[in-house]
């Protein structure tokens, strides 16, 4: 390399795309082009930075397949931060080969956190925890070593594991200041500020209140019966009953959790369970069924008794129940929860990472635009969602399948 191309790649290893720009800005052959996309991938342009990284990969030669190689990892960099989530994962695998192959394990290794950060992002906790797993005593650069530990922090979170996050975090700050890369520092920043964030609300006794992660991994170790409305489910010291199938089920039992200790009247259950206007015979014959069913299905946990009124639940183990559901409760919660990361989603990449068909998300998207809680950028498949602004709760942590704990 000629020493302009050596200053520019020093530069953005730095975290200096502006000084990199200033090199290599009016040249137009391969090293150059790639580092006008690095550039332009940090100053946040993705679009043109994919660009320059395509025309850089097809203008080094034949004999140059370790700079195509980082030309396609640069771009799967891209593709994440863009939150492309949906495309082939192959063309990442060949080139962190091919780098392997030719002895560059550095940028193999970046290849493959790269991997992980979209396991990540998709909700795949088992196979991150299995990639994390498989690199663990690799030599890391401290970069490379705060992305680990980003990563660490991130199952951690998701799976309710406050203290491990923590510890995670800490690791990663001090990599993160021995790497010197202000945008390192800011994600570490940012994911330590999300541990701290609001998680979720709890309502116990009719009093509510906003709950940090660690007090929400607290709640669901103790003797509390929690009826989460985060992942629909019953649970108490370890053990679970899924409702999320049956949400006339569930929604019986949350009604019920609400009013603990009291009863709830006949009335308020079929039409808040049902959203029926009139408790007809035919509704009440319909919540006994309902209520049967959900004695078996609670059966061990929680006992469902009748009043005179109407029905009360109790914690067969245990001394009070308590409702988790979301910090701001929408009937759009999910999506909310995964914008508020702050960056630009697709909506294809928004239902990967739900598990849901992209026309329900991209209905959401258009109820959430509607009430002005999102805001889009672009037209056709380059249409990208975003939050106006960050909202300050860290909801994304409790969302249900596939980014839960279990």
């Amino acid at each position: 390399m000629d020493a302009l191309i050596t200053a520019a790649a020093q530069a953005l290893a730095a975290g200096d795309p502006l000084g990199a720009m200033t090199r290599v800005a009016l040249r137009e052959d391969a090293p150059a082009l790639a580092l006008r996309g690095l550039a332009m991938a940090q100053l946040g342009d993705f679009p043109r930075a994919a660009q320059l990284l395509r025309r850089a990969a097809r203008a080094f030669g034949p004999r140059e397949a370790t700079a195509r190689a980082r030309c396609v990892v640069a771009e799967a960099e891209i593709a994440l931060a863009s939150r492309e989530l949906g495309g082939s994962t192959k063309p990442l695998d060949a080139a962190r080969a091919t780098l392997d192959a030719h002895g560059d394990h550095a940028n193999a290794t970046h290849a493959r956190y790269l991997g992980m950060r979209r396991l990540l992002l998709l909700g795949r906790l088992d196979e991150t925890e299995q990639a994390l797993a498989a690199a663990a005593g690799l030599p890391l650069p401290p970069a490379l070593l705060t992305v680990h530990e980003l990563l660490v922090a991130g199952v951690a979170m998701r799976r309710l594991r406050a203290t491990v996050a923590d510890e995670a975090l800490a690791r990663a700050a001090r990599a993160a200041q021995r790497a010197g890369i202000p945008a390192l520092t800011a994600e570490v920043e940012a994911a330590t500020r999300t541990l701290r964030a609001p998680a979720a609300r709890v309502l116990v006794d009719g009093e509510e209140r906003l709950l940090a992660l660690r007090d929400v991994e607290a709640l669901l170790v103790s003797d509390t019966l929690v009826v989460d409305a985060c992942r629909h489910a019953v649970r108490q010291r370890g053990h679970a009953v899924t409702l999320a199938s049956r949400p006339v089920l569930f929604a019986l039992t949350r009604l019920l959790g609400e009013a603990w200790p009291q009863d709830v009247s006949r009335e308020v259950l079929i039409g808040r369970a049902f959203r029926a206007r009139h408790a007809d015979e035919a509704y009440r014959a319909r919540l006994r069924v309902e209520i049967g069913r959900l004695r078996r299905a609670l059966d061990g946990l929680a006992e469902v008794r009748a009043t005179t009124r109407g029905f009360a639940m109790t914690p067969r183990h245990g001394r009070r129940i308590a409702v988790l559901t979301w910090p701001v409760e929408s009937a759009h919660a999910a999506v909310l929860a995964l914008l508020g990361d702050g960056e630009s989603w697709s909506s294809s990449a928004l239902a990967l990472a739900l598990g849901r068909s992209q026309r329900s998300v991209q209905r959401a998207l258009e109820a959430l635009a509607t009430a002005g809680a999102v805001q889009s950028r672009g037209d056709g498949r380059a249409r990208r969602w975003m939050m106006p602004l960050t909202p300050g709760f860290a909801t994304t942590l409790l969302l249900p399948a596939p980014l839960s704990f279990d």
